[in-house]
């Protein structure tokens, strides 16, 4: 049975049993009936009962999205080649995607958080198939960068997990939130790695140009999917952390934000997640590049990125199942620091197949289980009123450190002829991240909005 925030404000009203002069106005109380009549709470029992079809269709949307973005590093080699261009000019295009995917995720979150979650991923699907036609018929460096860029960037705000995490964590309530968003996360994973045997047979049979189009119809098919995830935001005064709207005032999204923007751990989340952007980044994108220039193949490299998205699917579930039952701050502490020791370890030892093998399956387990975390330390603070928005600004932090992972990548490789000093980076970046996670106060934060009575 569903239950309308109109119920929630008669009984709040007759709780706080206003008195004298703090009473509020007939007008008022009826104004903000009629405002809570018109959004309904999608009731969580309801929620759960399609449980997996909602998660499917995250998982695919996501996996589609973030599948044609990780293998873009399989198109490096074919595209320089093709255009003659240096592997900056690459870079440079795919580091503009991942800067754009950050500042715009902010934006469509507030639209996700206003009207739902649904058209932003139809949309962001749609806009996604366009910019991978336009980097399919670029004949120069500026269109490429246009729709690999721009197009492909912004697209990524509306349809990979910003999106997908923000309508599942409104739709599941806090105690089954962690499986939803684990579920998806694997689901999502299990698309990644079927995405790179594909792109991989594409690039062999029909070459970069079609295969990019193939990519494009791929992304179209899964816009229909959002329908399943049509969360309707809950009212504005709903504030609390587990989704419920007991005892709490009305909260804008503008003090939602400075109410984050105040919190220092909001901030340490923010550096964290630029360590682990520019990390993801770099090795999605050059780690093939890398390969080659050691004396490995085409075919090591497509095997190595598949083993990733193949552990990430295991890895991302586990690291959001433990995110409901241990602090999620210190899991995510031990997979920075993790990260940190694989990457020494993997430059340091002779590159072999087999060492190429086992650094992609420890980097796939812990592959995306940072983002389910991260996601649920931001709920669990703030509340899931606004989480799209949050978390949007968190994952700018993300993509900042991912722009620079993936352009320094091509500076420093031109320059210097080799990856090393930004393999020691990534893993010094990695060390950071941990020890900032450490101190983060994850407690929820007190509600600031005043009980009806002392704005009336």
């Amino acid at each position: 049975m569903r239950m309308t925030h109109a119920m929630h404000a008669k009984e709040s009203i007759e709780t706080w049993g206003f008195q004298g002069s703090n009473a509020p106005t007939r007008e008022r109380v009826r104004t903000l009936e009629r405002t809570l009549k018109e959004t309904t709470v999608i009731e969580p029992e309801a929620a759960w009962r399609r449980r997996w079809l909602l998660v499917l269709a995250g998982g695919i949307v996501m996996g589609a999205a973030l599948g044609v973005r990780n293998v873009q590093g399989l198109f490096l080699m074919p595209v320089t080649l093709d255009h003659g261009w240096p592997r900056e000019v690459f870079g440079f295009a795919l580091a503009l995607q991942n800067l754009l995917w950050g500042v715009s995720q902010p934006l469509t979150g507030m639209v996700a958080d206003r009207f739902g979650s649904a058209r932003v991923i139809a949309a962001g699907a749609v806009l996604y198939a366009v910019g991978l036609v336009v980097m399919a018929h670029s004949a120069t460096a500026g269109f490429y960068t246009l729709g690999t860029g721009l197009l492909v960037g912004v697209a990524l705000s509306g349809c990979a997990f910003g999106a997908v995490y923000g309508a599942l964590s409104r739709l599941f309530p806090a105690d089954r939130r962690g499986w939803a968003l684990g579920v998806a996360g694997t689901i999502g994973g299990l698309g990644q790695f079927c995405m790179v045997p594909l792109a991989q047979d594409m690039l062999t049979g029909i070459g970069w140009r079609n295969a990019t189009v193939v990519l494009a119809i791929v992304m179209l098919t899964t816009a229909p999917l959002a329908v399943f995830l049509r969360d309707r935001p809950v009212a504005a005064h709903n504030a609390n952390a587990d989704g419920t709207t007991a005892g709490v005032a009305a909260q804008t999204i503008a003090a939602a934000v400075r109410e984050a923007l105040t919190h220092r751990g909001y901030w340490l989340l923010n550096v964290g997640f630029f360590a682990c952007g520019f990390q993801l980044a770099f090795i999605a994108s050059h780690m093939p590049a890398y390969l080659l220039d050691h004396g490995l193949t085409a075919r090591h490299a497509s095997t190595a990125l598949a083993i990733i998205a193949l552990a990430n699917t295991a890895g991302t579930f586990l690291c959001g199942y433990a995110g409901g039952f241990l602090r999620r701050k210190y899991l995510l502490s031990a997979i920075y620091f993790v990260r940190a020791a694989t990457m020494l370890l993997f430059v340091l030892w002779p590159l072999t197949p087999v060492s190429l093998y086992v650094f992609s399956f420890v980097m796939g387990l812990i592959w995306l289980g940072t983002v389910p975390l991260t996601n649920g330390i931001v709920s669990q603070v703030f509340g899931v009123r606004y989480i799209t928005t949050l978390f949007g600004f968190v994952f700018l932090g993300h993509q900042l450190g991912s722009f620079f992972g993936v352009w320094l990548g091509g500076v420093v490789y031109d320059a210097t002829h080799s990856y090393d000093l930004l393999w020691y980076g990534a893993a010094a970046l990695g060390v950071v991240a941990g020890v900032l996670h450490l101190p983060i106060d994850d407690a929820r934060v007190a509600q600031r909005a005043r009980p009806l009575a002392q704005v009336a």
